[in-house]
């Protein structure tokens, strides 16, 4: 099995942007001028779940636009438990990932009623079952059959994860698998076994979502899943705690008006986590700004 090579000599590349970025906020600039925009004087801190990629892009976007507006902005990382808890007693202003219906049902239960839905701003995010491409099947229904190819195995992520649950709870039963095991772990070890799998050829099922830039990155697909078992494609949405519209009316408006497409979030993720292979808030900040140089108009759009 071949993965799909869009590396760019990635290290160096996001070294080069991190330093680039810390020299640029050290070092005086004449042309630089005083921060006049909508969020002038303002310090808002943004709420990141670890590990969920599509929430870390949108989360470095709208901290990039915070900071043009002249705000300090900080960041937060935390699984979403303490994540939706912090926005809703007002420890973090907002959130840019909850994922609703069915995912984030309990946290958003919990927690509703004290924070506001600033709405979706991606409207088809499936939970996906994937395998390599050229795996020997095509549908859920056909996976208990292959447990010798597929070690009898389905290879997850975090052990709290909406996903993780739907998976142990609904597909395995619904599709005869309670006798295989799904492998809990982290987001960054699932991805390590799927390109490990792909790259000796073996054949490898493991929990995703889109959008992800895994999909951009390897040669996978989706299993069918024809009992729904995983659901309905949902929606994430940005969130925020009580009162921020209020303190910050036009920020409030242009999250509630964003949108992003499944290619826009795609591209994003593949700047931000395979080419420049981020890690760290500089470097997530130098791939969002990379992005923006080459999608101009984006920026335009976000505060339109």
């Amino acid at each position: 099995m071949k993965i799909r090579n869009h590396r760019r000599s990635a290290g160096l590349l996001a070294g080069a942007a991190a330093t680039a970025l810390a020299l640029t906020a050290c070092a005086p600039d004449d042309n630089d001028e005083p921060a006049d925009g909508a969020l002038a004087g303002e310090e808002i801190t943004i709420g990141v779940f670890s590990g969920w990629e599509e929430g870390i892009a949108a989360s470095f976007l709208w901290g990039h636009v915070f900071e043009q507006e002249g705000a300090t902005v900080n960041y937060e990382f935390a699984e979403p438990g303490p994540i939706y808890a912090g926005v809703a007693t007002g420890q973090f202003d907002v959130s840019f990932d909850a994922w609703l219906p069915l995912t984030h049902e309990d946290y958003w239960q919990e927690h509703g009623d004290d924070m506001v839905d600033l709405g979706a701003w991606f409207t088809e995010a499936p939970l996906t079952i994937a395998v390599n491409e050229d795996a020997p099947i095509q549908s859920l229904a056909e996976l208990a059959d292959y447990a010798d190819e597929f070690g009898q195995q389905i290879i997850g992520i975090e052990p709290g994860a909406g996903l993780t649950r739907i998976t142990r709870d609904e597909v395995m039963p619904t599709y005869g698998l309670e006798d295989w095991t799904l492998v809990e772990s982290s987001t960054p070890a699932m991805l390590a076994e799927l390109e490990g799998a792909l790259e000796r050829g073996d054949d490898i099922v493991v929990t995703l979502w889109e959008p992800h830039w895994a999909y951009g990155a390897f040669d996978i697909r989706n299993l069918e899943d024809p009992e729904n078992a995983l659901g309905d494609p949902e929606q994430i949405h940005s969130f925020a705690r009580e009162g921020f519209e209020e303190n910050y009316p036009e920020a409030a408006e242009w999250i509630s008006n964003f949108s992003m497409t499944a290619d826009e979030i795609a591209d994003l993720e593949n700047y931000m986590f395979f080419e420049d292979e981020a890690t760290s808030e500089a470097e997530y900040a130098a791939s969002v700004e990379r992005w923006l140089d080459d999608n101009p108009e984006f920026l335009e759009r976000m505060t339109g």
